[in-house]
């Protein structure tokens, strides 16, 4: 259906219809019942998504994670450890692909386990900076790519403020950090207020140049974080709202995958085999991403979207992005 909706004649319709023919591509509408919800109630969201990988981790309870393209080495470091923190917590992590935090901050996710979505400014095949290309290959794979714009569009300085949009709206809150005064990061702290959603900002130095922008933000009543703990409690609750319609969003059928998606309050059952077999995996003992990857065969990106249904249900405990069975 995603691809037949594509019936124009011209070489970018043609373009779309042969990306969205193979496995792993996804066009989310509008009027789609799989369109992120956070998003759609956010200030002028796209009326459709090119998706690489997983699009359901687009209802995965995420946190933006940007900052300046060129951070000090302290920054690079606060952006991994934020969110390596974050994604081990169960958040998923939303940035831009750009290099400096953002790449700090997908590569961190993956590290940790966790869900991780980069939105371009560019066409969904077109990784920008092309420098990030197997970085795009590999959040593809393990997380969610997006973009508005359709497969061969070039990088124009004019998409950058509208993508950075799309990231302030598929999150929960938005993590500043390091920014210059005048910064693209801080257009996305700027449309998350909009959108009525949480800002955060790490201070830095104040012969930072790009710590500016985050005391910028802090005087104009951005919340000041020293640590991700700090971001996830203050996230908790929305948390748990969205993870609430996630799980009705997969007790429903699916309109990407076509068949009904897994019950799961099924979770200890033999009545789904994905669920029974993660709920087999699983022990007393914590247990970390990659074991149960191999003991289940399932993709981190599914696995993830499982584990965090399961906490939520009260099966399970996570901690420090490991799981177990709740005693």
């Amino acid at each position: 259906a995603q691809v037949r909706a594509l019936d124009g004649g011209t070489d970018a319709d043609a373009r779309s219809r042969d990306w969205l023919a193979r496995p792993g591509h996804h066009l989310l509408g509008w009027h789609d019942p799989d369109y992120p919800p956070l998003l759609r109630a956010a200030p002028s969201p796209p009326l459709a998504l090119f998706v690489a990988g997983d699009p359901m981790l687009l209802w995965h309870p995420a946190v933006a994670v940007v900052g300046s393209r060129s951070p000090s080495a302290g920054g690079r470091d606060n952006a991994r450890a934020f969110a390596h923190a974050l994604a081990a917590s169960g958040l998923g992590v939303t940035s831009g692909l750009a290099l400096g935090i953002d790449t700090a901050a997908h590569l961190a996710a993956l590290a940790a386990g966790g869900p991780t979505v980069a939105v371009l400014g560019s066409g969904i095949d077109r990784p920008y900076p092309r420098t990030n290309a197997a970085l795009h290959a590999r959040i593809a794979e393990a997380g969610a790519v997006v973009s508005e714009h359709p497969p061969g569009t070039g990088a124009l300085r004019e998409h950058f403020p509208s993508r950075n949009r799309i990231i302030a709206g598929l999150s929960l809150g938005t993590l500043v950090v390091e920014a210059a005064q005048r910064s693209g990061a801080l257009i996305t702290a700027r449309q998350a207020a909009e959108a009525g959603r949480e800002v955060f900002a790490v201070p830095g130095s104040i012969h930072n140049p790009v710590a500016r922008g985050c005391h910028r933000l802090i005087r104009d009543g951005a919340a000041l974080v020293e640590r991700a703990d700090e971001v996830i409690a203050a996230l908790a609750p929305l948390a748990a709202e969205l993870g609430q319609a996630l799980r009705r969003r997969l007790d429903a059928p699916s309109s990407v995958s076509g068949a009904p998606a897994r019950s799961p309050r099924a979770a200890p059952d033999a009545d789904d085999p994905d669920y029974y077999r993660l709920w087999q995996a699983l022990g007393h003992d914590p247990t970390g991403m990659d074991p149960l990857v191999e003991r289940t065969g399932l993709t981190i990106a599914r696995l993830s979207s499982m584990l965090l249904v399961m906490e939520l249900e009260g099966w399970i405990v996570a901690e420090h992005g490991r799981y177990s069975r709740k005693s």
